[in-house]
This record gives C-alpha cells, structure tokens and sequence, in this order.
C-alpha cells in the first residue's frame, strides 16, 4: 500500500503541473507568522515549545484523518491510499526540481541569464547566485533535492501521511522564518535558530540517506572519501552542516560521470541525473522493503 500510494505520488507530480501552486501552501502563512511572532517574544525555550505547538497542531488532523481511514472496512483501503497519494503530492516541492532543472537549462542554452537567475533563486535560497558558477548549481540541486523530495519520502516510509505532512510544513516554516527574518533582526536571532535546528533534526537521517544514495549512484570510492574527509566548521549550524554534507558527498559522486560539464547548464544536467538515479535506488529499496513487510 505504501509504495502504491508513493508511486503514485511521485507520478502525479510530473503530470499535474497546473496544480503546483496548491503545493506552496501559502494559506499557512498568516497561522506561521503569528506563532513566528509570539516565539519571538518569548523565552528560548518556551519559543521551541510554541514553534513545536505549532508543528503539532497542523499535524495532528492528518495523523487522525489517516488513522480513521485505516480502519475502514473498505476494500484495498481505497480512501486511506487516495488519502495518502493526495498528501504525497501536497508535500513534494514546493515546487518540481526537475522541471526548475529544465527551465534553467533552457535559460542558459537560449543565453537568457535573467530568466537562468529567476530559477536559481529559488534552487539556491539566495537572492543573487552566480548563474554560470557550476559549483554554485551543482550544491543547489544536490541540496534541494532532500528538501524537496527524499525527506517527504523518508518520513511517509517511517510515519505515513502524518511523517511527510509533518517534514513538509517544518521545511516551510524554515523557508518562512528565513523570509521574515531578512526584515526583522529579532526574528532572525531569536527565532530562525530554532526553527532550522528543529528542521535540522527531521532531515538528519534523509539527508544522509540521499548521501549515501548518491555515492551509489556515481563514484561510490570518490563519494566515501569525501564523506569521511568532511568536518564541520565551528560556525558552521548543524542545519548547513547537513547541506554541506549532501552537497559534498553528491559532487564527489558525479566525478564518476563520462561526460564531465563544461558548463552550468551540464551540471545541472549531471546533478538531476544523480538526484534521479538515487530516486531510483530509493523505490528499489522501498519495494523491497514492502515484499518483506518491512514498511509501515
């Protein structure tokens, strides 16, 4: 039922492309801004108990909502795995990498760098990436891919619908509270902190995951060097340091690739491959975790 319900999700995320906006979410702002505000006034610790609150609270109807249809007595579970498959694709994104890859990758062959920069925005979190650094892109779909993707994966395998719910609106608040703390110093100091660490904790194991997925998608030796070899700076948060993992270990992998880029647009190319053969290795693995009654 699991691997149905993901199958079906990965699908429809490629076909429904009209229906991506619904993926932002962005009638939870006004709710995350208001608990934003309330953790910003309070103390350390109380401000990680109101951010989990608020975690809880918009989790909580999709834990029940699936525990309910679970025990149906419906046939093949058809209203759980209809359930499951709408929540799969509510929580990929917020928006397709693959088809930014593509977007980007027309940009730059057409020599539109504007539209090429527009892309990488939202691929890189910043406001000015350099558009013809291949490093800059390479760590950007590398790094966007547990965010987007396996995390959702992980945490649908481990939890169901209530663990993607729960990984994807945490990954929006971060995303949110970043956005608001270029405005608001307190925010920023007080506040973004915690919401990253919080977010840090649940993309741990999918990040390291997703590493390990792409050392066995490319150069594995490579991959493994660079892996062993890293060490995490001093001023260096243990979110980016999960970045800085996912995004070393993926490029050491792609050191195994026949054609090498000479440009921006190649890496981009090289770096959705790896992205896409670790998704394969995935639901390889998840199939046969599902043969043995290994999954949820």
């Amino acid at each position: 039922m699991m691997l149905i319900a993901l199958i079906l999700g990965l699908t429809f995320e490629h076909v429904a492309t009209q229906l991506l906006h619904l993926r932002e979410l962005r009638w939870f702002d006004g709710y995350y801004d208001f608990f934003l505000d309330k953790a910003k006034r309070a103390g350390h610790w109380l401000g990680y108990m109101l951010i989990i609150l608020m975690l809880l609270l918009l989790s909580i109807p999709v834990m029940y909502i699936a525990y309910r249809l679970q025990g149906t007595s419906i046939r093949w579970d058809l209203p759980y795995l209809v359930f499951a498959v709408f929540v799969i694709f509510l929580c990929l994104g917020p928006r397709d990498l693959g088809t930014e890859v593509d977007e980007y990758c027309a940009a730059m062959d057409a020599g539109d760098e504007q539209g090429a920069a527009r892309v990488l925005v939202e691929l890189t979190e910043a406001h000015q990436p350099w558009v013809r650094d291949i490093e800059v892109v390479e760590e950007a779909i590398l790094v966007q891919a547990p965010q987007r993707l396996f995390g959702v994966v992980f945490w649908f395998i481990v939890l169901g619908p209530a663990g993607a719910w729960l990984f994807r609106i945490t990954d929006l608040l971060r995303r949110r509270a970043a956005f608001e703390s270029e405005r608001d110093a307190a925010l920023a100091e007080n506040v973004l902190p915690a919401v990253e660490r919080i977010y840090g904790v649940l993309a741990w194991m999918p990040v390291r995951l997703a590493a390990l997925g792409y050392a066995l998608s490319g150069s594995f030796d490579d991959a493994l060097n660079g892996w062993r070899s890293y060490r995490r700076a001093e001023d260096v948060s243990f979110h980016h340091s999960n970045d800085q993992i996912v995004a070393r270990v993926g490029k050491a992998a792609m050191t195994g690739f026949l054609d090498q880029p000479s440009n921006s647009s190649a890496a981009a190319r090289n770096a959705m491959r790896l992205v896409t053969r670790t998704l394969f290795i995935w639901v390889t693995v998840i199939a046969l975790m599902t043969i043995f009654g290994w999954t949820v």
